[in-house]
């Protein structure tokens, strides 16, 4: 476990350093105006995400926890995420002109690359749930980095070449296609067939995907929809300063990422997934406070990671913004135990805080430090929510996985899942 910890502690960071390598430099080039658009269409994905994320939730969920029936469920997984790409490219294509309109887009191109990512997108989640399942860290690692180089690298050669929105796009895109490639080519091994179940059908799969998508929703348009209503209720200039203060929300809400990884497949049993939530927990309150520390105690040296001097307004802010992050990072751990569990209470929670953020704003939110408080507040109540709902939850055998089969095929005398 400590070695797994360690693998993908180190993949997460040097996707997450590569990742906002690439931000601040498309920011520095970009400028405040064409970054708020990049920001928004970097948003956008995040939030299309959800499906990729989803599968790759239920995936990881099913293999740890049935590891017996493990190629039936790579099968499923497979197929249903396919079609899924298909379609969400589909739709995305179609709804691409209302996106350059609510994104206020100088033209549709960059519209149209947020629906070719998607395809991508989506596969990188069957093939990252089914290594995080079977607890393949060096091959989910790999991964993991050529996420963020790939982005990197292409993203550094198009924007010295042209430096706009479209570019940035397109780095992105490219960036997704190689790591979909890659994992094709880390999963194309023979599988045995195994034993086959009523379990794991691709109906199954697409109920358990959506539910989850439908949590991931919830949590991801929460932590990207305010860089829309910014774009909406601010002037351009306002917006793109607020879009760059939250590289460091992003920033210390994706620096724990791997407590999450590391975790779920423990969180999706029964024995030892409290002990496994609360040291989780912990780990990510620590991080999170620590960065926020060092936002508020030395801005300056944050303000260089968003964007240097062209941003230098928003620098008393920063220390709120990387508070923000980490309320996120805990209203993540938390929404993804509940899923573990195949629970449904944090959801509505959180999709009861996206409507007052959106209800809210717009009345009350006239410049970026009013909207950064905003934010801040309800997040903040909602990891007490959260919490307060996980205090109360019981360890409870996850839906589609036999009774005391634990996650090595092991019975326990209790009847619970072991992770």
């Amino acid at each position: 476990m400590m070695h797994g910890t360690g693998v993908i502690a180190i993949a997460v960071g040097l996707m997450n350093v590569t990742t906002y390598a690439f931000t601040m430099l498309a920011a520095r080039i970009l400028g405040p105006a064409a970054y708020g658009a990049m920001a928004g269409l970097m948003a956008t994905v995040l939030v299309i995400g959800v499906i990729q994320l989803g599968v790759q939730a239920t995936a990881a969920r099913r293999v740890a926890a049935d590891p017996a029936h493990l190629g039936e469920i790579e099968r499923s997984v497979v197929t249903v995420t396919l079609w899924f790409a298909l379609v969400l490219g589909a739709i995305l294509l179609l709804a691409s002109p209302l996106l350059m309109v609510l994104l206020r887009l100088d033209n549709i191109a960059p519209a149209i690359l947020v629906a070719v990512a998607a395809v991508p997108l989506t596969i990188t989640g069957a093939q990252f749930g089914l290594l995080q399942g079977e607890r393949r860290w060096g091959e989910l690692s790999l991964l993991y980095v050529s996420l963020g180089v790939g982005r990197l690298v292409f993203g550094a050669g198009l924007l010295a070449w042209r430096p706009t929105e479209f570019m940035a796009m397109l780095s992105v895109t490219l960036g997704l296609c190689l790591t979909a490639i890659l994992g094709f080519f880390v999963l194309r091994g023979p599988r045995e067939s195994g034993p086959v179940s009523d379990r794991h059908t691709g109906r199954a799969v697409v109920t358990e995907s959506l539910h989850n998508g439908f949590a991931l929703l919830a949590f991801f348009a929460l932590s990207s929809i305010d860089v829309i209503i910014a774009r909406n209720v601010l002037p351009a200039e306002a917006a793109g300063l607020y879009a760059a203060g939250l590289i460091v929300t992003k920033a210390v809400l994706f620096l724990p990422q791997f407590v999450v990884i590391i975790s779920f497949p423990t969180l999706s049993g029964g024995f030892g997934r409290r002990r496994a939530l609360s040291l989780s927990l912990v780990a990510i309150v620590v991080l999170g406070l620590l960065s926020t520390a060092v936002a508020y105690l030395f801005p300056s040296v944050a303000l260089f990671f968003v964007g240097g001097d062209a941003f230098v307004e928003i620098e008393p802010q920063l220390w709120m913004f990387a508070l923000v992050g980490t309320a996120l990072s805990v209203v993540q751990l938390l929404l993804f135990s509940e899923l573990a569990r195949q629970g449904r209470s944090a959801t509505w929670f959180i999709w009861a805080a996206l409507i007052l953020l959106s209800v809210s704003a717009p009345l009350v939110v006239q410049s970026v430090e009013e909207m950064v408080v905003l934010v801040a507040t309800i997040d903040g109540v909602l990891c007490l929510a959260l919490v307060a709902i996980a205090l109360r939850a019981q360890p409870s055998v996850s839906s589609g996985v036999p009774a005391g089969a634990g996650a090595d095929g092991h019975v326990e005398g209790n009847g619970q899942l072991r992770g």
